[in-house]
């Protein structure tokens, strides 16, 4: 080998040793979702991340000391930190690694666990999804046990609150008024982004995983999928979720693509309810929107259609061909027979294609 050749491969080899130490995003990584959107960019970043090098339950331990330790070298813990910079902003208790590792605990500060944040019994505790650290994080040892398998949400009236704010009670976001678990503002878009994960890197593994008040195996349902949205737009990704997200790629080989491209979410479930599509002129007025038995949807002026250039799409990307009647201005549409849900409306036209969000209730 000439040096040339031999300095090349050294570099190479520095190059590769640099992207798994430093955990950056490595060029091209995510080349195969470019331009897709949709099931297709959900199905394309599953095949992006998916086999991952899997590592053992146990392993969790010592990988938290590097994926989840403050600057102050304590335990990171959701359920009881207070960030710097918020009112109060001192967290009630802190833990030391390994020393204050669970065990036995009575209260809040005893001891930090593994928190499945997707609970493990949702998927019957299977590899390897029971040791994916995307999704699971060192926790309080009692508010994980308060937590317990219910889904997260939003609380109004809380039966239970931990000392850093997290609460516990009945659900107030629209869709579902069970019981439910409400982490602090700080950190609803880290969870977000971790189901946003678990429903990607799972995509089409999830048969034996069941179907929960919060899911439907792999993916979330409407009224949550809607709250992660929110969730996702209001807490944007920091440098802790940065940092991990790097440290966890040096350790399983893969990425949480929300992370590194949060805007995936809106590419792939849209943007949630109340926030306005951009879209422009190609965005659809429909009414009355929620809608029980009938929608109107407004022809754009100019705008010639012939049958069959409507249709309706699940989150979940399946498509629905609905009855329709065709009238000069509208379109008028039966919905009584489908299911409460959200749906996006597909319309093309002479001049386009053009879209719009139709809540059926």
């Amino acid at each position: 080998m000439n040096m040339k050749k031999y300095l090349g491969l050294v570099l190479c080899l520095v190059i590769l040793l640099n992207f798994r130490v430093s955990g950056q995003i490595p060029p091209g990584y995510y080349d195969p979702a470019n331009g897709k959107s949709g099931v297709p960019l959900q199905s394309a970043l599953h095949d992006i991340i998916k086999g991952h090098t899997v590592k053992s339950y146990d392993y969790l331990w010592t990988a938290f000391k590097t994926t989840d330790e403050k600057p102050n070298g304590t335990v990171w813990d959701m359920y009881s930190d207070i960030p710097d910079g918020t009112p109060n902003g001192n967290p009630p208790y802190v833990f030391t690694f390994v020393t204050d590792q669970c065990g036995n605990y009575g209260a809040e500060g005893d001891c930090y666990n593994r928190e499945h944040s997707w609970p493990k019994s949702w998927f019957n505790d299977q590899a390897p999804m029971n040791s994916d650290l995307f999704h699971i994080y060192p926790t309080d040892g009692y508010v994980n046990n308060r937590r317990d398998n219910y889904p997260f949400g939003t609380v109004a009236s809380a039966s239970w609150t931990s000392q850093n704010g997290s609460k516990l009670g009945p659900c107030s976001w629209p869709g579902y008024s069970g019981t439910v678990f409400e982490p602090r503002d700080d950190y609803k878009g880290d969870f977000a982004r971790s189901y946003f994960y678990m429903s990607t890197r799972y995509y089409t593994e999830d048969a034996s995983w069941d179907v929960t008040d919060m899911t439907s195996k792999s993916q979330l349902k409407s009224w949550a999928l809607q709250m992660m949205l929110h969730w996702n737009n209001a807490d944007p990704v920091s440098q802790k979720e940065t940092d991990r997200n790097n440290t966890v790629y040096g350790i399983q080989n893969n990425r949480n693509p929300f992370i590194d491209h949060p805007e995936y979410a809106a590419l792939i479930w849209g943007n949630p309810v109340g926030i306005e599509e951009n879209m422009g002129d190609f965005r659809l007025t429909l009414y009355p929107n929620p809608a029980a038995d009938v929608c109107t949807i407004v022809i754009p002026k100019g705008t010639r259609i012939g049958e069959d250039h409507l249709f309706l799409t699940t989150l979940t990307g399946e498509k629905i061909i609905p009855e329709v009647y065709y009238g000069e201005t509208t379109l008028t549409l039966k919905v009584e027979s489908l299911p409460r849900d959200i749906y996006f409306v597909v319309l093309t036209g002479n001049s386009g294609t053009y879209h719009g969000k139709l809540i059926i209730e």
